[in-house]
């Protein structure tokens, strides 16, 4: 992501006006996410109803629990299993880019713009495992769970956002995308030392190998598909085989590739490849994993014990009072102690709204349901409940509190898109550039001259007619 560059004073201020390589670069990158989530929406939906129609339910349960692959490499594996492990390695390779391109040319390269997501992302995953913790804490419940309510599924809000037809200012969309970021980086740690019970260091030091290796090739300047998805195949299972799991090849292999550009250059390789890859991310790797994973009995009795149960309660609250007081509180503590301002156009509801839509998880709190609670299948399927309820009743509060504001947000996404000049440059940035006043006086100028026209020519064809009604009644009947 392009670092903001100083527009005027708001860009100073705490949600303040992006830069316009920084806006352009998040409206496509969340037009991309978007249409992700939408499909993914769709997937999920469909997962349901194929797997709680009671003559579908039976062949659900035997395409997901299919076993494929070959047993001598230790991946002879489910389907589901397959998705989860394999698929995903291309949602988190996606993840990875995104991220290092954050670190290396985006907000979290500079320490003060960092601040601001990284303080709310790590408040917006630290309440949620707390109120997930004291919930099953008094309930006595299981504890392995406390990771599930953390994510955040970037997508599938903004897929929520598309079908409630709301537009947030750039501000918030860049706000929501970074956070986003932030949020799967803590995710991936997460899964790496949590989640990692036993390492085969042969298998393991044979994946640090491959990506040594893969390193080398990127800094050689080595380019060929047919030379780094072979490699990418190998590294994926030997980190598979290690214990470590899976998708964490994928993120080393994206935190690899350069993001900065070079004299010459339009885009970086990084930039280049994500481009590439994240179309088969979004349009097939995750939209598969979801229907694998989504497809949870949501019996009337499954529904009542997501509410009774402690460890399924603790995954609901946390999404959506955890993540909403997270974010919201750890953006005020941003603001309280580093003293700035919110932006003028903005108001503490605004933030409140994004906190409650960062609630929605699904992805990446799916897999962590699945390996938090990978011995008791039963309790898998409800906690996956869970995580589509609190997601559900997240996006229906944020709905309202966004709707509330949605004549404020089209006023404010409409002043960011006038282009009255028709430069290509929103006039909103060019109001320090003197050359845009001079186009607009000339253009106000000819307007003018077109409307005094008009006017002569409404006044003479109003004389006209006016004469017309004289001379016709002074003529003798």
């Amino acid at each position: 992501m392009a670092t903001p560059k100083p527009t005027d004073n708001q860009s100073h201020k705490l949600l303040g006006r992006l830069s316009l390589p920084e806006r352009r670069f998040v409206a496509d990158a969340l037009r991309a996410e978007t249409v992700g989530g939408v499909l993914l929406l769709v997937v999920a939906i469909a997962a349901l109803i194929w797997a709680n129609t009671p003559p579908l339910a039976e062949s659900y349960k035997s395409v997901r629990d299919f076993h494929i692959g070959p047993a001598s490499l230790g991946l002879d594996l489910s389907i589901q299993h397959w998705a989860a492990d394999g698929l995903l390695a291309v949602f988190f390779f996606v993840a990875g880019i995104e991220l290092k391109r954050e670190l290396v040319a985006g907000d979290l390269r500079d320490p003060k713009a960092a601040a601001l997501p990284v303080i709310a992302a790590v408040c917006g995953m630290a309440v949620p495992a707390g109120v997930y913790a004291l919930v099953n804490t008094l309930g006595n419940g299981s504890q392995a769970g406390w990771a599930v309510p953390t994510a955040t599924d970037i997508a599938f809000a903004l897929a929520v956002l598309a079908v409630i037809g709301t537009s947030l200012p750039s501000a918030l969309r860049a706000f929501l995308l970074t956070l986003a970021v932030v949020d799967d980086l803590f995710a991936i740690i997460i899964i790496a030392v949590f989640f990692t019970n036993e390492i085969d260091f042969l298998a393991f030091g044979g994946a640090v190998v491959g990506l040594v290796l893969f390193w080398f090739l990127l800094r050689r300047g080595v380019r060929g598909w047919y030379v780094y998805v072979p490699l990418a195949l190998v590294i994926w299972g030997l980190m598979y085989n290690s214990g470590v799991h899976a998708t964490i090849a994928g993120v080393a292999m994206g935190l690899m590739l350069r993001c900065h550009t070079k004299e010459g250059e339009q885009q970086s390789p990084g930039e280049h490849i994500e481009h590439l890859v994240r179309p088969v991310s979004a349009g097939l790797a995750v939209p598969l994993f979801a229907l694998f994973s989504a497809g949870v009995s949501l019996s009337d009795e499954s529904i009542g014990q997501v509410f009774t149960r402690p460890e399924t309660l603790g995954v609901v609250l946390g999404l959506v009072v955890g993540k909403t007081v997270g974010i919201f509180g750890g953006t005020w503590l941003a603001a309280r102690f580093t003293k700035a301002e919110l932006n003028d156009d903005l108001a503490w509801p605004d933030v409140l709204a994004v906190a409650s839509l960062a609630g929605i998880g699904f992805t990446v709190s799916l897999l962590i349901g699945e390996l938090a609670f990978a011995g008791d299948p039963v309790l898998t399927d409800e906690i996956k409940a869970a995580v589509l309820i609190g997601s559900l009743i997240a996006a229906i509060i944020s709905c309202v509190l966004l709707k509330l504001r949605d004549r404020k947000y089209r006023a404010l996404t409409e002043a960011e898109e006038r282009d009255e000049d028709q430069d290509g440059i929103p006039d909103i940035y060019e109001e320090h550039n003197p050359a845009y006043h001079l186009r607009m006086a000339k253009i106000y100028e000819e307007r003018a001259s077109e409307h005094r026209r008009k006017a002569d020519a409404a006044a003479h064809a109003a004389s006209e007619a006016a004469a017309g009604a004289s001379n016709e009644a002074d003529r003798p009947a």
